[in-house]
């Protein structure tokens, strides 16, 4: 059986060639951010490898931006990184022609400190970092609305800033940083929404949040493709094999419960 193969490439380090996409139906490049995450998708492509003779080049990356550029601009046929509401505002902001070929796994976001044990015990005008990317801010903001901690302006509106914040009643102090930082910066601040695909690998459980989403989240991750793409037969491929038991099994190893299959 060939290898898989795994190549680790930075935001800087990466250079995107217009193009460059292999349209060899027998191999595909797939985009993901470095992490557990990646070695979930190491099993889909050594599934895809064995039951359908394709090989899958796993690209990663360490910022959610570059994944969606080099996509775009064919150096990948595939990424699987990100939700429906981060494309959709990435596809708005930056004119991208994608489609979900399909979905992966719920991984609920939650919101840590290192300092205090319960939403309780935060203080007035506490420091919260939040992730700036469009809509995973606003998905933590709507976490607060609803655990009644702010009221926002809208609170179905999934790009909401603090901006969009009608009542602060704690007068919580919020900084906007990048996702990939935000492990870094909790022992800065008093509390600190983390996606998982971050907070997993610098050792936080979902079960320590003074806040989390539930099963119920909408923000499935996906399988996103070019346009007109999600029909190509290796992109169905790589698909099917990711959404099976074997890599449900080692979402569930990596993860726990804090992956839920999101084509169920």
């Amino acid at each position: 059986m060939r290898k898989t193969l795994i190549g680790t490439l930075t935001a800087s380090a990466l250079t995107l060639a217009a193009g460059a996409a292999v349209a060899d139906e027998h191999a595909i490049k797939v985009g993901t951010v470095a992490g557990p995450e990646t070695d979930v998708m190491k099993v889909a492509a050594e599934i895809a490898e064995r039951e359908y003779g394709l090989e899958v080049e796993i690209i990663e990356f360490t910022d959610y931006v570059t994944p969606n550029a080099a996509l775009a601009d064919g150096s990948l046929d595939a990424n699987a990184y990100q939700h429906e509401p981060y494309m959709r505002s990435m596809v708005e902001d930056r004119g991208y022609d994608f489609a979900i070929a399909g979905y992966t796994f719920v991984y609920p976001i939650g919101a840590y400190s290192a300092k205090y044990d319960s939403i309780d015990e935060l203080p007035e005008g506490a420091t919260i970092a939040l992730p700036n990317d469009p809509s995973n801010e606003g998905r933590s903001l709507i976490l607060m609305h609803n655990g009644g901690l702010l009221t926002l302006q809208d609170p179905t509106f999934l790009e909401a800033t603090p901006l969009d914040i009608a009542e602060n009643p704690h007068d919580f102090d919020f900084r906007e940083i990048e996702a990939a930082q935000l492990p870094r910066v909790l022992p800065d601040v008093d509390m600190a929404f983390i996606n998982n695909t971050f907070a997993q690998p610098a050792g936080l459980s979902l079960d320590d949040a003074l806040i989390k989403e539930g099963a119920e989240s909408p923000y499935v991750n996906l399988i996103a493709v070019r346009g007109g793409d999600e029909e190509r037969e290796a992109i169905q491929q790589l698909v099917e094999a990711y959404q099976t038991e074997e890599v449900e099994a080692k979402a569930s190893e990596l993860f726990g419960p804090q992956a839920v299959p999101g084509w169920k």
